[in-house]
């Protein structure tokens, strides 16, 4: 399985900020020391081309994040002061889930190590998103062909609002958001499907509802191609989560959407999504979890193919 990320490119923030920039690095090193993903499947990811961005976004917002003349109160919205670092940075982010979206394509399952940007809307960012990466990616396989009919199941705490404003007149995007009801964005956009649950959900409750309402999801839509945005957020000790999951309710979660996409043949793109825990260590071993499902699907895949001749819907990781 292939595997996109994009750490050494670093967003200068101020000390003391929210967002956990450390995650990704020791998430990659993670990957390789416990051997979940060999050194030579993890790649650098490319930079999003400023065409590709514009599948997505305005002209005018592209260009005021490219030339740095967003205004203080969108810099503000978006959580990221600007600088070249951050285009850099977000251009790479988005650049990693099109390379992982052309890998499913090729192999079945592929992930980036960062991503999940699901708050960017097409003429603004907000939330630490500047520009949305699933998105983009899914406007690039519509243009070139490799899938039309794209659901994107989002299981980020936080309701994936950009995206469902982006594909809200689209048929060929789904949209699926499970997430915390009262929590951010607080004027929450309509998904085709938003399963939202109360402050300190458990794994008890938010395992069935996955379940049923995903199976829903891919009988209502038939994808041909699902990205899957596996936030680290529902943690229980998340400060920005406000659900009761626990990692290993959080795993499931993961095995649970991966296998059911891989049982009907789906390619999935993954992306990594929040993760805000003080414990940076249980965020990595949260999104290590989603690699390592992913990673176990690919290696039962491999056995599978060296002992029956039959075809596959999907190629082998």
């Amino acid at each position: 399985m292939l595997v996109f990320y994009s750490d050494h490119f670093v967003l200068p923030l101020p000390e003391g900020h929210t967002f956990p920039m450390a995650k990704y690095s020791r998430l990659r090193e993670h990957l390789v020391e416990h051997r979940i993903v060999a050194a030579d499947r993890l790649l650098e990811a490319p930079a999003a081309s400023w065409d590709d961005l514009r599948l997505v976004h305005t002209r005018e917002y592209v260009d005021a994040v490219a030339s740095g003349t967003l205004t203080r109160e969108a810099q503000r919205r978006i959580g990221f002061p600007w600088s070249p670092g951050m285009v850099e940075r977000s251009r790479r982010s988005v650049g990693a889930t099109v390379a992982a979206a052309r890998a499913a394509l090729a192999h079945g399952l592929a992930a980036n190590l960062a991503g999940g940007t699901h708050h960017a809307f097409a003429d603004r960012g907000e939330g630490f998103c500047v520009f949305n990466d699933v998105a983009v990616a899914a406007r690039v396989l519509q243009r070139e062909r490799g899938a039309t009919r794209i659901a994107v199941v989002d299981c980020d705490v936080h309701q994936g609002n950009g995206t469902a404003a982006i594909f809200r007149d689209d048929a060929s995007v789904f949209t699926f958001s499970i997430h915390g009801a009262r929590n951010f964005p607080f004027r929450k956009e309509a998904s085709n499907l938003d399963v939202a649950l109360e402050d300190g959900a458990t794994d008890v409750d938010y395992l069935p509802r996955l379940a049923r309402h995903l199976d829903d999801v891919l009988d209502r839509h038939r994808p041909d191609f699902v990205f899957y945005l596996a936030g680290a957020d529902p943690y229980e000790g998340d400060r920005l989560g406000r659900l009761g999951m626990t990692i290993g309710g959080l795993r499931t979660r993961d095995e649970l959407v991966l296998g059911r996409c891989r049982a009907l043949g789906l390619p999935v793109a993954i992306s990594m999504g929040g993760g805000y825990a003080h414990d940076i260590d249980a965020i990595v071993t949260i999104h290590a979890n989603t690699i390592a499902a992913a990673a176990a699907l690919c290696a039962r895949d491999l056995a599978a193919r060296d002992t029956e001749p039959t075809c596959h819907n999907v190629s082998a990781c």
